[in-house]
């Protein structure tokens, strides 16, 4: 998720809880699922993050392995 679209989800978010309130969903509901989701969602943005981390250490170990096969092959060993 990008910090740009974060107005647009708010919005969304906003447009949701209204639009059940609307339509007769008690507050006691809106109110307790989003408190089931946060667990699920959490976990999901966390890992994701972890992700991207994992992936640049592995993209920086391979370079350091291609440069240390450059260095050798130019020594000629």
């Amino acid at each position: 998720m990008r910090r740009e679209q974060l107005p647009l989800y708010a919005i969304a978010l906003a447009v949701l809880v209204v639009g059940l309130a609307f339509a007769g969903v008690p507050l006691g509901t809106v109110l307790v699922l989003p408190l089931i989701l946060v667990c699920p969602l959490m976990m999901i943005f966390m890992m994701r993050d972890m992700d991207h981390a994992g992936t640049s250490h592995e993209d920086d170990h391979s370079s350091e392995q291609a440069d240390l096969r450059d260095h050798h092959d130019a020594s000629g060993r």
